[in-house]
């Protein structure tokens, strides 16, 4: 396994040379650092893996211009020849957040917060999933600032307000033009609950799976929008604002009104714990954005155990059973970021740049791609072979360089002296007389 490593980390070696110096190395001691890091930030990098340097990867990190862009798009392509190209193979849509700085919905915690957003793109097909796009989600507070977009380096062609369905249209179109191919697109209810972002994946040609919000309305029946015609005797201009003829009602209302009857069990995999099955109700309704000249007619599908309300335009043929399998899909996006979080320190970097930022969040992609690999390649012998698994196999594998005594205490000595420096130039500056242990590591000196 520690060979493939190698072999994996040289395939991209091309993107880490710059005109005057390579940051390959460095970017292989990162990739390591995340699989053998106790804490993923630098110092606990340099401490776990042979012969990396904090300085090398801090510079690697945030001052060297390697093309993120291009890595993310090689791995996105690789991720393809794995994933793409089947009937179950999908693009997932969804947003994780980081607690940085500035105060916006965090799903993580499950309130407003001072975070980081990004929106990602993940390639899906049966139960796994890798991330093969991203986009970091810029506040109005931050657009509308440029001197903090030029403090974090944020590259002048992108302080631009742009909502999080508009860069996840960015990613489906960039996905595309990579080759990537996928059978649908997946997104939860933070962007199926825009009726823009729907017909606009719909006027690219994309068949869509999108969970909405309980409040989301639909009609039983076609709207048939038009404009009422006036009387005969009315004044002034035409009417011209068109009108349903039939009334609108809230999914979740509706689905109380569903006979027992109408409801079916659905098996959706096979796992370890059983066959997962679900009860579901499928219907078609009709959507209305109260501007377009005719209503949508697209599939609703109802999962009352999680509380899930799904639209899609799949062609109208289209079993239950099937929508139930592509609704569910969403999940492994989730358990993607949950290992990305857990394994790979997606949450644990230390990036005040966009550079930086972009930087590690392309790394994690790369350890998640690796650890995809590991799981097919090893599939027939270790058929339940983990991410976790793989961590730790990389781990005790790949040589360490905190295995020695003497090795141990001399960090330990390191730490120390890094967290006196930091205290006696706090209380100097505070104009305070220096703690005891400050004062007693000074005297035997």
């Amino acid at each position: 396994m520690a060979e493939r490593f190698v072999r994996f980390h040289r395939r991209y070696r091309d993107h880490f040379q710059r005109k005057t110096r390579s940051v390959f190395q460095a970017a292989g001691d990162y990739l390591k650092g995340l699989m053998q890091a106790r804490r993923k930030n630098m110092e606990r990098m340099e401490e776990a893996v042979a012969e990396a340097d904090e300085q090398r990867l801090q510079h690697m990190l945030t001052d060297s211009d390697w093309d993120h862009r291009a890595e993310f798009d090689q791995a996105a392509q690789e991720a393809n020849g794995w994933l793409g190209g089947t009937a179950d193979s999908c693009v997932l849509v969804d947003e994780s957040g980081f607690a940085r700085v500035g105060r916006q919905w965090n799903g993580r915690q499950g309130k407003v917060d001072n975070c980081q957003v990004g929106v990602f793109g993940a390639l899906g097909r049966g139960h796994v999933a890798t991330l093969t796009d991203l986009r970091l989600y810029l506040p109005k507070a931050w657009v509308d600032n440029p001197e903090r977009c030029r403090k974090a380096g944020v590259p002048q062609s992108e302080r631009c307000r742009r909502t999080k369905t508009q860069l996840a249209l960015e990613m489906v179109r960039h996905q595309r033009a990579l080759g990537v191919a996928v059978a649908w697109v997946g997104v939860d209810g933070g962007y199926g609950k825009e009726p823009a972002f729907l017909r606009g994946l719909e006027s690219m040609g994309e068949l869509f799976v999108a969970d909405v919000h309980k409040d989301q309305r639909i009609y039983l029946g076609d709207p048939r929008p038009q404009v009422p015609a006036g009387a005969a005797h009315q004044r002034g201009r035409p009417r011209s604002r068109l009108q349903a003829q039939t009334r609108p009602q809230r999914v979740d209302e509706w689905v109380v009104t569903v006979a027992p009857s109408q409801w079916k069990r659905v098996a959706l995999r096979d796992s370890t714990e059983g066959r997962v099955e679900v009860e579901v109700v499928h219907r078609r309704v009709w959507l209305w954005d109260g501007m377009e000249k005719q209503a949508r007619h697209w599939h609703l599908i109802v999962s009352p155990q999680t509380l899930k309300y799904t639209l899609s335009n799949a062609d109208a043929e289209l079993p239950t059973h099937r929508l139930a399998q592509m609704q569910a899909q969403r999940f492994w996006v989730e358990r993607a970021f949950q290992e990305a979080k857990s394994h790979c320190g997606m949450a644990d970097y230390q990036a005040r740049q966009w550079r930086a930022w972009h930087h590690h969040m392309t790394l994690v992609a790369m350890s998640l791609l690796l650890m995809l690999e590991e799981r097919i390649a090893q599939k027939d012998s270790y058929p339940l072979l983990s991410c976790s698994d793989i961590a730790t196999l990389l781990k005790a594998l790949l040589p360490r360089r905190d295995l020695e005594r003497e090795e141990v205490i001399r960090q330990m000595e390191k730490r120390h002296r890094k967290c006196l420096a930091a205290t006696e130039a706090t209380y100097r500056k505070q104009g305070l007389p220096l703690p005891d242990v400050v004062v007693a590591v000074n005297l035997t000196k």
